[in-house]
């Protein structure tokens, strides 16, 4: 009778303890399935945080590269440009030595030209080396003051011809180009403007065009 009574409450207890043993069974399975599901949302930010940093890799490097080739195309500019301020000095420099040379010339000229017009005359030898210096350079000999006047202005008028000439040159100026006095000072001797002895007035003339005196007579045999 014992066990008859017993054994419902003993299938309780038991019940009870499947019971109690599934939960604890259940609320552990919960458990692990939180700490998967956290793991899980953990492993997918860091998924999302390795693609963002591949990405923000990825521009920098991207923008790293782009400035380095613009970097590249700056400094092969930059080696182009010196290369023709080079090439530019060097031709400079040979229109200026070419210049210089000239202007030396003209300066030997005048200098000649201003000799035999100055010194005298008197003996038969000194006429003679007068007249070679005023044929050598086309002038008709100076037989008189008006006609050295002459002859000395149109020696600067040459001079000033020359140095229209190394100013078109240099500055790379075709026929017809307008200058100043001021263009031609470094191209002349002494950096100076000849000026006529007897008062003339220059009129330079475009550049293809020589320089004239308003003085009859001062001008250059054609």
């Amino acid at each position: 009778m014992r066990v008859k009574l017993l054994l419902p409450w003993l299938l309780v207890v038991c019940s009870l303890i499947g019971l109690a043993w599934l939960y604890g069974l259940n609320q552990q399975k919960e458990t692990e399935l939180a700490s998967l599901r956290a793991d899980s949302q953990q492993l997918q930010q860091l998924r999302a945080d390795a693609e963002e940093a591949k990405r923000t890799q990825t521009q920098q490097e991207s923008e790293e590269l782009a400035r380095l080739r613009k970097d590249h195309e700056e400094l092969l500019r930059l080696r182009n440009e010196v290369r023709q301020l080079r090439g530019d000095k060097q031709q400079l420099a040979g229109q200026v030595q070419a210049a210089q040379s000239q202007a030396a010339n003209a300066q030997a000229q005048a200098d000649a030209i201003k000799l035999a017009q100055t010194a005298p005359t008197n003996t038969p030898q000194q006429q003679a080396a007068a007249q070679a210096i005023a044929a050598r350079y086309g002038l008709p000999p100076a037989a008189n003051p008006e006609q050295a006047n002459a002859n000395a202005c149109i020696n600067n008028l040459r001079q000033i011809d020359t140095a229209k000439q190394q100013w078109a040159s240099v500055m790379q100026k075709p026929n017809g180009a307008i200058l100043t006095a001021a263009d031609l000072l470094p191209f002349l001797p002494g950096n100076t403007m000849p000026a006529c002895p007897a008062g003339g007035i220059y009129t330079l003339n475009p550049v293809g065009q020589g320089a004239i005196c308003n003085i009859p007579g001062h001008a250059a045999p054609k």
